[in-house]
């Protein structure tokens, strides 16, 4: 019994000590160092447009006999819009935001989201970021909705983060609604 409790001992020292070599290099004030990854912070544009030739947001299912709008309970709204660099829809695309969302709180103001992010731009081409989670119903000069990063691809393998979204910009003439997304993202992309 005392051989194996001693061998054990030996194990648990020799992994503790392979730890603090592979963190050596590392910037041994910060603890998490070794397990943190890249954080990356990425602001874009997503260029909603609820009616017209260039509709990319659609109410799909609701409750029956009830209105499909963002404030009616088990409303579920699908979403391929473009992502722009700008707040401005003529501003440079880098990407396409798809995914959708249904209305979950009974008094309208909350909602469940499930949506990905997909670049398209040279510094992130064919990346991918992926969010869920639950998020106020956003209005303008409402509350920022904060969304968590629950995974990605390419670049953001492993990712994990957050990403703060808020209506910057509504125009009804043109059924056009712009949210920002200010993202912060820390990810593992050393396999690619």
């Amino acid at each position: 019994m005392a051989k194996g409790s001693a061998l054990a001992s030996i194990q648990i020292s020799l992994v503790l000590l392979l730890a603090i070599f592979v963190c050596s290099e590392a910037d041994l004030l910060d603890p998490y160092y070794c397990c943190r990854g890249k954080e990356t912070k990425i602001t874009v544009y997503l260029q909603l447009f609820t009616g017209g030739p260039k509709t990319t947001s659609v109410a799909v299912a609701g409750a029956p006999g009830r209105p499909r709008t963002l404030s009616e309970f088990g409303t579920i709204f699908v979403n391929d819009a473009n992502m722009t660099e700008g707040i401005s829809y003529r501003s440079p695309t880098i990407g396409r935001a798809q995914g959708l969302y249904i209305v979950s709180a009974r008094n309208g103001n909350s909602s469940q989201g499930i949506f990905s992010f997909i670049f398209s731009n040279s510094q992130y081409n064919g990346s991918t970021l992926e969010f869920q989670g639950p998020g106020f119903i956003l209005q303008t000069g409402g509350p920022t909705s904060e969304i968590p990063v629950i995974g990605g691809t390419k670049k953001f393998r492993l990712a994990r983060g957050y990403g703060l979204f808020k209506i910057v910009r509504q125009n009804l003439s043109l059924n056009n609604t712009v949210i920002m997304g200010n993202i912060t993202v820390v990810s593992n992309n050393k396999f690619e």
